[in-house]
């Protein structure tokens, strides 16, 4: 054979064996699906995850305060979301149920720092930051009882004066949450204080039941109070417990004063309440003892009244703003028991009105009846919401039906 033919057919026998290679490699390789896919889809799996991204509704450092702060996730869902205010504070809040957004419970406050902390399902973080303005006004309140008062009578109401106006009413009212120990049954109701103030009070269907303890919760901070009455940027609260059924009952016809506790007459004191027809005369109807003040300055001219008197009065214990009080009265004490002969106060003898100034408490219900009155008092000078029937109470509420007086159990 020559040298020739042996190189061909070596070539041939090389060149056969490597198809039988790569047939072996195609069959091993391949499957039911098709060739390589294997391989594919180990390669999909090594790929690195996408970072995770957030976007949020409020951003910069002039963000606009007074709405909630709403966290979205661009892929997935997410895990935990935290958006806390730098001195401690956190805005609650509650991730969707597809788990693509997060919205807090609470407004943004005014000129606050922000931070957001959000982690999804993959243990990914991410994280931002906002800062919103200061507010152009600032609306505060006056509220009652306050916590010097941690003891009051079965007739006290909630009580909310605002320092500016309150056109977002229902929204203010949201806001406002009244807790009780044993889910007493109450309602908001708003209107103007004796100040012209807007004012909005928290009042029972029925009396307190004594040793209710009472929690009010004013969530205030970052709602908008509306045009003219400017941004809330705190929250308030107070707490306080009812003390003896304790009634004051002022009988115009009788010239006397009934103290009755638990519903049982203790003790009845003769009394002169104030001269008939005219602006001399008592207020009549259901009030509320609003302040032990003591002894006090009173002078006819700051009420309207001339220069009727002016003098030092001892026990003076307030029913109105505009200036019912009961006290001790010796100079009159001739029409203590026979005639009504005041400016319109209730007055009494100095033991009477001592014995009962150590015994009364703010909040205890007062009673005016009989003939001779020059009417009931306005709602907002004092506490005039229980000459109202329970559903002309509600009415006032800015939410429909009274939503705002839901009971609350603590």
């Amino acid at each position: 054979m020559s040298r020739t033919r042996r190189i061909a057919r070596s070539r041939h026998a090389m060149l056969a064996g490597t198809a039988l290679m790569a047939a072996a490699l195609t069959a091993c390789g391949g499957g039911s699906g098709g060739s390589g896919g294997g391989n594919d889809s180990g390669k999909a799996e090594m790929k690195k995850k996408p970072d995770m991204a957030i976007s949020v509704n409020l951003t910069g450092d002039q963000a606009k305060p007074g709405e909630p702060v709403k966290v979205t996730l661009a892929e997935g869902k997410l895990s935990l979301v935290k958006v806390s205010d730098g001195k401690g504070g956190e805005l609650p809040g509650k991730i969707a149920d597809d788990g693509k957004t997060w919205t807090s419970e609470r407004n943004a406050s005014p000129g606050t720092d922000y931070k957001v902390e959000a982690q999804n399902t993959d243990s990914q973080s991410a994280g931002a930051q906002f800062k919103t303005v200061a507010a152009d006004k600032v609306n505060k309140v006056t509220i009652n009882p306050g916590k010097a008062s941690p003891v009051v009578g079965v007739a006290q109401p909630v009580s909310i004066v605002f320092d500016n106006p309150v056109k977002n009413k229902a929204e203010v009212e949201k806001h406002l949450k009244v807790t009780t120990s044993n889910n007493t049954e109450g309602s908001w109701g708003w209107f103007k204080d004796y100040t012209g103030n807007d004012r909005v009070d928290w009042r029972p269907k029925e009396y307190w039941k004594s040793g209710t303890e009472v929690k009010v919760e004013m969530n205030l901070n970052g709602v908008d109070s509306g045009q003219g009455g400017g941004m809330f940027v705190k929250d308030y609260d107070t707490a306080f417990k009812i003390g003896k059924d304790r009634r004051l009952q002022v009988n115009l016809d009788t010239h006397k004063m009934t103290v009755t506790e638990d519903g049982q007459a203790v003790k009845t004191i003769p009394i002169s309440a104030g001269t008939p027809g005219g602006q001399k005369a008592s207020w009549s109807g259901k009030m509320v003892l609003m302040s032990k003040e003591g002894t006090i300055r009173m002078d006819s001219q700051t009420v309207g009244l001339g220069d009727s008197y002016d003098k030092m009065v001892d026990y003076s214990m307030r029913v109105t703003w505009s200036g019912m009080y009961i006290h001790a009265a010796p100079w009159n004490s001739g029409n203590f028991g026979r005639a009504n002969s005041s400016s319109g106060c209730v007055g009494m003898s100095d033991s009477d009105a001592k014995a009962l100034f150590a015994e009364a408490q703010v909040g205890d219900l007062v009673e005016v009846v009989g003939d001779g009155s020059k009417g009931k008092a306005e709602i907002g000078n004092g506490y005039g919401e229980w000459n109202l029937s329970w559903d002309e109470w509600k009415a006032k509420s800015a939410l429909a039906g009274g939503a705002g007086g839901t009971p609350q159990n603590g």
